[in-house]
């Protein structure tokens, strides 16, 4: 008995000492600067709203939160790079439905698991997705394009810099039967500077990256992707009112952690990103990109995670496109 007594003794020790040094450290996080990555190069939607957020997190935090663009390979370039790093709290990821509910199934094997190798730390908010065509494209219309796609067989193009993009593109070819190429990009800047210049006929995008091109006339906007209209860009309607019906896309964003992260450090930092992202100035101004934030609990974004990819996989099978 005496033996059980010590153990047990011994065993509350143990973990009132862990408990304790996992307290002094989330008293203590950060002591340096904070790295915040993004699967996507500079000016795409998903760099524009990090940027946004982690001026404001390193300002209450008291130390620099520094955006780290890691682009290419469906974001896996950027998932396996925080998948790796040191659970400590310095090595953030702002992913999205790119590397987190899509990678999983437009690629043959990707080398971390979305589910399992990460930790939640809330949600950031959805984006929509805009249909541009290069002004040389004769349509003012879903309809058109498909029309115009249907007379000029295997002649035009659409370009992707994300998961969104790619899924939308083949799902309008596998539902119009219209025969376009498809044409990858790391990003979206460059994919819709291949479109403003002629290069690729058209692109789905996020409304940050194509907005601005849709209101000057450099590319003409012809729809948008969720079921309801953009306050953005009203005037569009959405695919399923164009005739793609029940297409709707909800393109999210999410802030992780690597697995094994102390739950401290996840609460202190779920704590100060909630508060950011649900300030009124913060989402009037992520607002401005075309983009909806709202944030959530760890647990919220966990559940959200494991229905995106049952999601994700469906509408992928759906669209016909084959892991490569």
């Amino acid at each position: 008995m005496n033996h059980l007594l010590r153990f047990v003794a011994a065993a509350i020790a143990v973990l009132s000492l862990a408990l304790s040094g996992t307290a002094a450290i989330a008293q203590t996080y950060p002591t340096k600067p904070i790295s915040l990555i993004v699967p996507f190069g500079p000016g795409s939607g998903t760099d524009l709203i990090t940027r946004i957020i982690a001026q404001r997190l390193g300002a209450v935090l008291g130390q620099s939160v520094i955006v780290e663009n890691k682009a290419g390979a469906n974001g896996t370039i950027a998932a396996m790079f925080v998948a790796r790093a040191a659970p400590d709290g310095y090595t953030l990821f702002m992913s999205t439905n790119t590397p987190h509910s899509a990678a999983p199934f437009l690629m043959k094997s990707i080398n971390y698991d979305p589910a399992k190798d990460f930790v939640a730390l809330s949600r950031v908010g959805s984006f929509t997705q805009l249909l541009l065509v290069n002004p040389s494209i004769p349509a003012k219309s879903v309809q058109e394009l498909i029309a115009h796609a249907k007379a000029n067989p295997g002649k035009l193009s659409f370009a992707s810099g994300n998961a969104s993009s790619v899924l939308a593109g083949e799902t309008l070819k596998r539902w119009a039967g219209i025969d376009m190429l498809h044409v990858p990009y790391r990003s979206a800047p460059p994919a819709v500077q291949d479109v403003l210049g002629g290069r690729v006929s058209m692109l789905f995008t996020d409304m940050a990256t194509g907005w601005p091109h849709h209101r000057s006339g450099t590319l003409r906007g012809l729809a948008t992707t969720r079921l309801k209209r953009s306050a953005l860009v009203p005037e569009l309607p959405t695919l399923d009112e164009s005739g793609v019906k029940d297409f709707d896309m909800d393109s999210w964003a999410g802030l992780f952690a690597p697995a094994g992260t102390p739950p401290a450090i996840i609460a202190r930092l779920n704590t100060e990103l909630r508060k950011i992202i649900d300030n009124p100035e913060v989402k009037a101004q992520i607002a401005a990109t075309g983009f909806e934030a709202f944030s959530s609990t760890t647990a919220e974004l966990d559940e959200f995670v494991k229905a995106q990819l049952v999601k994700w996989q469906r509408m992928i099978k759906d669209a016909g496109i084959q892991p490569e």
